[in-house]
């Protein structure tokens, strides 16, 4: 039902993505969507969000997002049911941040003395717009380590020129193959590599995490790109009590 983070973080870090499996919704969001805003049955959503809960012995139930494409970034102690934004922190222990998505890059976030995390929903426009920026300036800035979860890779995400030239005002220092043509007026991107560049600017140089393409594997990932009307997985990181 979850991946965990391969990342050196202290042990009451506890983090996961939930894979597309072991849930009750029907087709086409077989079988663990976590979404609420796709289209699915409301019962089958609450039921696969009460599945987690369960099954990964979560503290609490994770603060849902209404996510935006934006570069809000809220303290999920305090935000209330559902706050518009797209990034959430805490420092307080058994309150669940959580992003979902189905090829956008799931981030998340840790200082180095484990007393904060955050988890971050990365798409294209957020990360033109700054979002890894201002989650990482909510968590300090500094002695941060971050993993990048399931995303479309590199030979699947097809843009147009004006995504390419939004990105690439963005990240100025993006390496050349974050960028491929795929035909005339058309590139690949490399989600993954363009956020560590951001990251860097951040301050952040301890990425783990990356590669595991949604648009690839249909049978643990759910993507937007592959199957148009699909589920969401979730992406979620708290802190244990000391």
């Amino acid at each position: 039902m979850a991946l965990r983070p391969d990342w050196p973080v202290p042990d009451r870090v506890r983090a996961c993505t939930t894979s597309r499996r072991g849930g009750v919704s029907r087709s086409p969001y077989v079988s663990l969507n976590l979404a609420g805003h796709v289209g699915d049955d409301p019962g089958a959503v609450a039921a696969n969000r009460q599945r987690v809960i369960r099954s990964l012995s979560l503290p609490a139930a994770p603060v849902w997002l209404r996510q935006v494409h934006g570069t809000v970034v809220v303290d999920a102690a305090g935000a209330g049911p559902e706050p518009v934004a797209d990034g959430a922190y805490t420092s307080r222990a058994g309150v669940v941040c959580a992003v979902l998505t189905a090829d956008c890059l799931p981030l998340l976030l840790c200082t180095r003395a484990a007393d904060a995390v955050a988890a971050v929903h990365v798409g294209w426009r957020g990360l033109a717009a700054g979002i890894i920026g201002e989650a990482a300036a909510a968590l300090g800035g500094a002695d941060l380590l971050a993993w990048l979860g399931p995303a479309i890779g590199p030979r699947a995400y097809e843009v147009g020129e004006e995504v390419v030239l939004a990105l690439r005002r963005a990240v100025t220092d993006a390496p050349p193959e974050a960028f491929t043509a795929a035909g005339p007026g058309k590139w690949y991107v490399d989600l993954y590599a363009l956020a560590t560049c951001a990251l860097a600017r951040a301050g952040v140089g301890a990425v783990y995490g990356g590669g595991r393409c949604t648009f690839a594997d249909d049978r643990q990932f759910y993507s937007y790109r592959r199957d148009g009307v699909t589920g969401r997985m979730a992406t979620m990181i708290w802190l244990e009590s000391t």
